[in-house]
């Protein structure tokens, strides 16, 4: 009854083509629920997905949200967490609709989040011989002016979440979820006395086993995936609708723990600098070069943000950059750097 009482309001209102449409999106998810209470093994996981999922433009409910984490727990058998990550993937693959589309994301990111690297593993697993279940590249919302907007963003939110997933395959651990310590408020960034400390720099500072080629391997894909991030920035009606600001508020969050791990990675990187052999410091440089552009961005972002509702009023780490002689200097060492000769054998 609910149901056909939302039907007949959302024709009744608006425009007649986008009402035609939510109608529609309506209807197809109480249908989808009535097949599942007939047809699922699972019914209680699939009613979830969709409910968190549907298309009405609200968060989706935490009741739905909290099933489908439980399901994809590390304590459950791997093919129930195969089996949810399915239905998951399905409900992208198959919808036009951002809103829709949008709430999987906030799910899935959700689920990376909270469930941890066993979530992560068992999505590349997915994906193996399989389309990047992420990959929205094509997607499109051709339902209004505005949802042509919100399409832009959400498949920048998917390349980031898919970035998000390629950065724990390389490196083999979670850099947002290794924070050793978090603050109350994801927001609450700028005191003197917080202290970032990801589980990688721990091993640095007291195994010292991580060496120079360590980090020259680890920050080139911790860079890439503050480039995604970078590139949620909203654009147009985006930037004034509220369930993409939720999920932005998520990814900036993110942001903090991701800058300063490159920055004390690159810290220990220029400790070592002027010590190295010409092939590592072009490297380093070109490193340190592409840190120095990416928090002129993350700034920006920022000052975005702070015009945003869930932005305003909050603290953000002021990024600063170092003096432009230091830079100067790192240039001059490259070019009398010493190298180290390698002789390869070539076949006759």
């Amino acid at each position: 009854m609910t149901r056909t009482h939302n039907f007949l309001n959302i024709m009744a209102a608006g425009n007649p083509q986008q009402s035609l449409r939510k109608a529609l999106g309506v209807l197809k998810d109480s249908t989808k629920v009535g097949l599942v209470n007939l047809n699922s093994d699972n019914k209680w996981l699939d009613i979830a997905i969709v409910k968190a999922t549907n298309h009405d433009e609200v968060l989706p409910k935490e009741k739905h949200i909290k099933t489908i984490l439980d399901a994809v727990s590390a304590s459950k058998p791997r093919a129930d967490v195969a089996y949810c990550i399915q239905g998951l993937a399905k409900r992208l693959a198959k919808t036009r609709n951002w809103t829709v589309a949008l709430k999987t994301l906030i799910v899935i990111h959700r689920a990376s989040r909270e469930v941890g690297p066993t979530f992560c593993q068992e999505l590349i697993n997915y994906s193996h011989g399989r389309a990047l279940m992420l990959n929205l590249s094509h997607f499109r919302d051709d339902s209004s002016p505005v949802a042509w907007d919100y399409s832009a963003w959400v498949r920048t939110y998917a390349l980031y979440l898919e970035e998000r997933v390629e950065c724990y395959r390389i490196l083999k651990y979670d850099i947002i979820e290794t924070m050793c310590w978090v603050c109350s408020s994801i927001f609450n960034f700028l005191t003197s006395s917080v202290c970032y400390v990801t589980s990688w720099q721990q091993t640095a500072l007291k195994d010292k086993r991580l060496d120079i080629p360590d980090f020259l391997e680890h920050l080139p894909p911790l860079q890439q995936l503050l480039f995604r991030l970078l590139g949620c920035k909203p654009e147009g009606a985006a930037s004034s609708n509220s369930l993409i600001s939720h999920a932005l508020s998520i990814v900036v969050g993110e942001s903090v723990n991701l800058y300063v791990a490159i920055t004390d990675g690159i810290l220990i990187l220029v400790e070592k600098y002027f010590e190295m052999q010409g092939h590592y410091a072009i490297r380093t440089l070109e490193i340190y070069k592409k840190a120095g552009n990416q928090a002129e961005s993350l700034s920006e972002l920022f000052e975005i943000c702070r015009g945003l509702d869930f932005g305003r009023g909050q603290k953000y780490i002021k990024i600063e950059q170092p003096p432009a002689s230091f830079l100067a200097a790192m240039e001059d060492y490259v070019k009398d750097a010493p190298t180290s000769f390698v002789f390869q054998s070539t076949a006759v």
